[in-house]
């Protein structure tokens, strides 16, 4: 259920607005209606947290081989001085030591000299691809020949084009590449306009080469350094979850309004909470007022679904999504049809064996992390687990010993395809009609209800039409009178007249969402196709692996790494197509039944991170 709300004044005197605050969040049970802050302290909280967000991004990157890239940035700086290139490749690097601030500065420094060295490694790379068609000499040379009289210039010119050699002109060619020619001129003389004169390097090509190498060597050995110090980021966490707390804090300060020796703050608390509250602001003496939310406000959701399902909690947080607080929530068919869908679009009993192995063994890896996830996964692997041994697929293979007659009834040779999209076509209008059952259940005694119902009956009707279509089996006839009376419910009982002045443009988009309806029951068809084509591409690579023509001796390393590669795609697939599939039709298909808008914002009370770890 989401948990109803009250919206709740605060009143305290102004010489008291750091110890209410304070105390506040001790009871971490008050959603704040936070604003921008502008302070002082809050920006400066604001800068340290990012730049300690950074540093524990850094050495995620660094953990995970992330290549760094170039960039045009100034000289590395150490304490306000510029030091050389030279100078860093022998400098000692800092000590991962100290407390979180010492060791956020060290990868913050760390990471700006691997920079550096990036950046000289790309400078130096590209001087040598310019000057190597000159090959090694004195760099000193042509400025010492000018300077006697004799002018050297260093110069490419383009390979299409013609050049004239001028009078008393030594044109001597060095080699050339697909775009230029590289060559010198001795003597006095004008070179046309189309070609580039060149500086001399500012070293031989050889020693560009080395230093070039040394760059990237002690680029490397930062980067080791940065995985060393990655190892004990646990300093770096906290800190940023003590930084988080000031920065939060600041902002409830700022936000914070006077008047005389006043103050105030508004804010949401769940509404089991108010004794609660009532009971400290008592302590306190704090002023409170209570009221309902009124229409145009805007409460924040707090989910709290039956016990088996909050681990959907989980899920929610990482895709983002919250329902707004006047809507429902679907924790309950969300998860129960992700979990289908998962074993569906995964199609394979060995990969959700293996699903299940991982998620034990990293949990056993993680004791201490967050339980949800794990179980979310625990019930998704076993879905997939059944859904193989229904279908007997396992790895690609499909063993004779387990068929059984689900498998055989959705293998058969022909009717297999059309049994199979019969279960997804039934999936969709089972989850399609639990949403407009509920809608209609939530709207009754009023006489929308009639109109839910009514849309149950065009779902109906549109799935024994997507069936005709695939050829699965007719439309009874008593579907057109059940089709007939349910867009008389919903043309009559969407709107009350009193409404249709405001709202009648809904009448006239009607029959759109009633062909839409048909569009949302085919989609359920995607189920079938990414699973079949998984299946098959496991099945493909199997056959690849094993029909090499090779003697045995020589087959088996090719034959284990074709197998490797092609599922370890086939299991990547899988979980991209959940991202996109599973989450869709729970999202989309069943929320727009539903009236979900998925436009909500998350519970989140003014308390203390820091002491979550």
């Amino acid at each position: 259920m989401i948990v109803p709300m009250k919206h709740v004044t605060l009143v305290c005197l102004a010489a008291e607005r750091g110890q209410t605050l304070e105390r506040l969040r001790e009871l971490g049970a008050l959603h704040l209606n936070l604003e921008l802050a502008e302070s002082e302290s809050f920006r400066h909280a604001q800068a340290r947290l990012n730049t300690a967000r950074q540093a524990l991004w850094i050495l995620g990157d660094a953990l995970a081989d992330k290549p760094v890239m170039p960039t045009t940035i100034g000289p590395h700086r150490v304490h306000g001085q510029e030091l050389s290139v030279e100078a860093l490749l022998v400098a000692p690097l800092p000590a991962f030591t100290g407390d979180a601030a010492a060791k956020i500065d060290a990868v913050t420094h760390l990471s700006e000299l691997r920079q550096t060295l990036i950046n000289e490694a790309e400078r130096l790379e590209s001087d040598i691809d310019l000057y190597r068609p000159f090959g090694d000499f004195d760099v000193t040379l042509p400025a010492r020949l000018t300077a006697q009289g004799i002018p050297v210039q260093l110069f490419r010119d383009p390979v299409n084009t013609t050049f004239v050699e001028p009078d008393g002109v030594l044109i001597e060619e060095f080699g050339a590449d697909n775009d230029f020619t590289y060559c010198v001129m001795i003597g006095q003389g004008d070179l046309p306009a189309e070609c580039e004169r060149l500086a001399p390097p500012e070293a031989p090509v050889s020693v560009l080469q080395a230093r070039y190498r040394q760059a990237l060597e002690h680029a490397a050995r930062v980067t080791s350094r940065l995985k060393q110090a990655a190892t004990g980021s646990a300093d770096i966490t906290r800190e940023i979850l003590r930084l988080t707390d000031i920065s939060d804090f600041a902002t409830a300060a700022d936000t914070m309004q006077t008047h005389g020796a006043v103050a105030w703050i508004t804010g949401w608390l769940p509404a089991d909470l108010e004794n609660t509250l009532r009971t400290s602001a008592a302590a306190h003496a704090w002023g409170l007022m209570f009221r309902d939310p009124e229409p145009a406000d805007l409460p924040p959701t707090l989910l709290k679904p039956p016990r088996l399902f909050r681990p959907m909690l989980a899920l929610f947080e990482a895709l983002g999504i919250t329902p707004a607080y006047n809507e429902s929530d679907v924790s309950v068919p969300f998860f129960c049809f992700f979990s289908v869908f998962f074993a569906m679009l995964v199609g394979d009993g060995g990969y959700g064996t293996l699903i299940l192995l991982l998620t034990l063994y990293v949990r056993r890896k993680h004791p201490q992390a967050p339980r949800s996830p794990f179980v979310l996964l625990y019930f998704f692997a076993s879905a997939t687990v059944v859904w193989g041994v229904l279908c007997n697929s396992w790895f690609g293979t499909h063993p004779k010993f387990a068929d059984n007659a689900v498998s055989l009834w959705l293998s058969h040779p022909d009717k297999g395809i059309n049994h199979t999209m019969l279960v997804c076509f039934t999936l969709g209008v089972i989850h399609l009609s639990i949403a407009r059952v509920w809608s209609a259940i939530s709207t009754f005694p009023d006489s929308k209800f009639l109109a839910q119902v009514g849309w149950v009956g065009v779902i109906w009707f549109m799935y024994c039409m997507a069936c005709t279509v695939v050829g699965i089996f007719p439309t009874p006839h008593i579907m057109y009178y059940v089709f007939g009376v349910a867009l008389f419910l919903i043309f009559f009982f969407t709107l009350k007249r009193a409404e249709l002045r405001e709202h009648g443009i809904e009448l006239g988009i009607m029959p759109l969402n009633i062909v839409s309806c048909l569009g949302d029951v085919i989609s359920y068809v995607r189920l079938f196709a990414v699973g079949l084509a998984g299946v098959k591409l496991a099945e493909n690579f199997n056959e690849m692996a094993i029909g090499l023509n090779l003697p045995l001796w020589l087959k088996i390393i090719p034959m284990v790494l074709i197998l490797l590669i092609g599922h370890g795609l086939n299991f990547a697939m899988a979980g991209l197509s959940i991202l996109v599939h599973a989450v869709r039709l729970n999202t989309l298909e069943f929320s727009n039944h539903k009236g979900i808008s998925w436009s909500g914002f998350a519970f989140k009370p003014f308390k203390r991170k820091a002491d979550a770890t």
